[in-house]
């Protein structure tokens, strides 16, 4: 397998308050906001020219997932390979391409219809150097966003397109109940980037949150005495992953999607890596918030 992504590239939601987005991704998180008229609000974590979009909704939510792959020719043999096993891919053009400021770029709608999935290569780079308005360093560049977890319906319908068809690789599972894993895949170093679960319970299928990586836990901690001035926005206490060993906190963000934002992940390296399972996702900390 030639072709596979290399990284997580870029996310795009919608939200009822871009104004609200722009003070909170700057203040709270350290994001360095690229207001583009009252429609358009990107922000940036490194050289690239925007990482996260957002444009206004009716409600807040993920409308797309960029995935990253090095060129025309990945991109071909991709959208082939995603074809024969069945997926509608579309080559949105020039328009779309310019907009999202790629090369070039395909889609195909994800297996349980929540949201689009976009491979692409060459995001553009900014020449203006990226300066967190709070000092803020993201665990960003060649690494891609951060991580997206979801909840699927169809657990071995997502193997096969994220390891066969796309060309991620197994990080390890985390087994979270007598017959429920979590599922851990990395297209990099990064420990994942995608990860998924099976539906259980009332949990909404979809995107249940996405992951933003600093390299000083000091930004987190900050970022947990602002989200005191707003405890609704509290999803999981502070706390360390089992697999990753990643320190975070969960938060609602003006999307009204989960955000993890941690600090300390540690890498793969794939020539001596080898998954494992895991009897629990936290060493410590990470409880649910219950608002209710």
């Amino acid at each position: 397998m030639t072709a596979r992504v290399t990284a997580l590239g870029y996310l795009r939601f919608t939200a009822t308050d871009l104004d609200h987005w722009q003070d909170f991704g700057q203040r709270v998180l350290g994001l360095m906001a690229d207001r583009r008229g009252d429609d358009r609000l990107l922000f940036r974590v490194d050289e690239k020219a925007y990482r996260l979009e957002v444009r206004p909704g009716e409600r807040g939510g993920v409308t797309t997932v960029g995935w990253e792959t090095r060129g025309p020719a990945e991109l071909a043999e991709l959208e082939a390979r995603l074809t024969a096993a069945g997926y509608e891919v579309t080559r949105p053009g020039e328009a779309v391409a310019k907009e999202r400021m790629v090369s070039d770029l395909i889609r195909f709608r994800d297996p349980d219809d929540c949201y689009d999935h976009e491979v692409f290569w060459g995001l553009g780079t900014s020449s203006a150097r990226f300066a967190s308005p709070i000092g803020a360093e993201f665990v960003a560049g060649t690494e891609g966003l951060g991580h997206v977890l979801q909840v699927v319906s169809d657990r071995a319908r997502y193997e096969s397109l994220f390891l066969d068809v796309l060309g991620f690789r197994l990080s390890d599972h985390i087994d979270l109940a007598p017959d429920l894993a979590a599922t851990f895949l990395h297209c990099n170093p990064r420990h994942h980037s995608f990860a998924f679960t099976p539906k259980t319970g009332n949990r909404p299928l979809g995107v249940g949150h996405f992951m933003l990586e600093v390299t000083d836990l000091d930004v987190i901690g900050r970022a947990m005495e602002h989200i005191e001035d707003e405890p609704h926005r509290l999803l999981k206490t502070f706390g360390r992953h089992s697999n990753d060993r990643m320190v975070s906190f969960y938060l609602l963000t003006p999307s009204d999607v989960g955000l993890e934002f941690g600090t300390g992940g540690i890498k793969i390296d794939d020539e001596t890596w080898t998954p494992t399972r895991y009897d629990t996702a936290h060493f410590w900390g990470h409880h649910s918030v219950d608002h209710h």
